[in-house]
């Protein structure tokens, strides 16, 4: 009896615990412009600190995107040099190695 008392105050303390994650004005828990804004309001920030958290914030989202499109280059890149390798029936190696002996022969 007291090992099924004790699971059930095992499972309601989870229970309350990811309601509790759900419902707090943690920004890790915010999914959406209403639970971010209402984190940002909790912060109680004065106006000069709201400018800097902008700021801040717009430079992660310009080096999130920098980041991004890099790697989308890159998936590019490797592409063509295996559809290269397809056509030229070589491996994906062989291909990097002609592309920088080219590179050094200029």
């Amino acid at each position: 009896m007291t090992k099924e008392l004790d699971l059930q105050n095992a499972l309601a303390a989870l229970d309350q615990y990811g309601y509790d994650k759900k419902h707090s004005t943690d920004l890790e828990q915010a999914r959406n412009k209403q639970q971010m804004a209402k984190y940002i309001d909790s912060l109680d920030y004065s106006l000069r600190r709201l400018e800097l958290l902008q700021e801040v914030v717009n430079d992660a989202v310009r080096n999130k995107k920098e980041s991004l499109a890099q790697q989308e280059h890159i998936q590019t890149y490797k592409t063509k040099i295996i559809n290269l390798s397809r056509e030229w029936n070589m491996s994906y190696q062989d291909v990097i190695d002609l592309m920088a002996r080219v590179e050094n022969n200029k």
